[in-house]
């Protein structure tokens, strides 16, 4: 096995930073596409909106309904200075967060004079709070009180903080949990998903709360134990019938995002989908069998991560590269806010 040097640099390569998108395409389904076909090897360019012309027939569209929670929060030290906190989970008692401040046991932590964060301990580098108001208040809390913790490339997007929690949102999310939203569908307006359903095909939705693991860069352990961070997911009874169903009778499955297609392709067994709600740690990346998904629509991802590999395993590695340079030769916006990919 190669070793973690050797694999990064199999996933890497240069992209202009002019190329970083700082902000969606408006409208957002103006935001240029890419489509390569597998079996003919043809490209593509056009744009978002007419996506629904490059669909094959009587395909199920699958997308990640979740919703990002701006999960940092600053907060007032007993002494007055301040501090931020990153929300990670929590349960009936108790809230798990990240910060970069050495904080004290004990210490109360304050939003608000009624919203505060009591310290009780700390679990290897997660802080464990007690809150002062009911823990299911939290995501309304962190709605109007939160920041939403972009990318680091993100830095410099002329957006205000309003406008960025607007357009790191789906149109469609509705289960909160995520720090970081499911990119690929953040090019899907109201407007085009009627299109697309007009053309006969049929949307479903999945959860999967994406967590800072995706953030995270690779490590020896990934690859010995070839399982990434833990993300927790939901496939509903329902859902899992339409989508049984749909390849029963032969119908293109498109994973609308990276999130859909570990979602999908972690539930299944033998090209049947089961009714499932609990984490995943799959780790697709080039060797793995696809079981579910016929389709992908992705965005173009950061240079040595998980989710270029799990892409690659999908196109093959030479392909997705030789695609990539296609896309910047074209100008081509990169990353959480830029353009996307449909791969058939």
């Amino acid at each position: 096995m190669k070793n973690l040097k050797a694999i990064l640099r199999l996933y890497d390569y240069k992209i202009p930073k002019s190329l970083i998108a700082q902000k969606l395409a408006q409208p957002r389904d103006q935001a240029r596409l890419l489509i390569y076909e597998r079996k003919t090897k043809k490209i593509k360019l056009d744009r978002f909106n007419n996506l629904p012309e490059y669909l094959p027939e009587n395909s199920v569209l699958v997308f990640n309904q979740t919703k990002v929670l701006p999960a940092r929060l600053i907060l007032q030290k007993p002494t007055g200075g301040k501090i931020k906190i990153l929300y990670l989970k929590k349960n009936r008692r108790y809230i798990w967060a990240l910060c970069e401040n050495r904080l004290v046991i004990g210490e109360k932590y304050t939003l608000t004079p009624r919203i505060q964060f009591q310290l009780v301990k700390k679990i290897n580098n997660h802080y464990v709070f007690k809150s002062t108001f009911p823990i299911s208040q939290l995501e309304t809390i962190l709605m109007r009180f939160g920041v939403a913790p972009l990318p680091p490339y993100l830095k410099k997007s002329p957006l205000t903080e309003a406008q960025k929690k607007a357009q790191y949102q789906t149109v469609f999310a509705n289960v909160p949990g995520s720090i970081a939203a499911p990119t690929a569908s953040l090019h899907f307006t109201k407007n085009l998903m009627s299109k697309i359903k007009e053309r006969g095909n049929k949307i479903a939705f999945v959860t999967l709360h994406v967590n800072l693991g995706t953030f995270a860069p690779l490590t020896e352990k990934h690859l010995k134990t070839k399982q990434l961070h833990s993300e927790y997911f939901e496939i509903d009874h329902k859902t899992a019938q339409v989508l049984n169903r749909a390849k029963q009778n032969h119908q293109p499955i498109i994973a609308v995002g990276t999130t859909v297609a570990r979602t999908l392709e972690s539930s299944a067994i033998s090209s049947k989908l089961n009714r499932f709600s609990g984490d995943t740690q799959l780790f697709i990346q080039p060797g793995y069998k696809f079981k579910f998904i016929d389709g992908l629509i992705t965005n173009f991802h950061v240079p040595k991560s998980s989710l270029l590999m799990l892409v690659s395993a999908f196109t093959g590695r030479k392909t997705l590269f030789q695609l990539y340079q296609r896309a910047i030769a074209q100008k081509f916006k990169f990353f959480s806010f830029g353009d996307g990919m449909l791969i058939l």
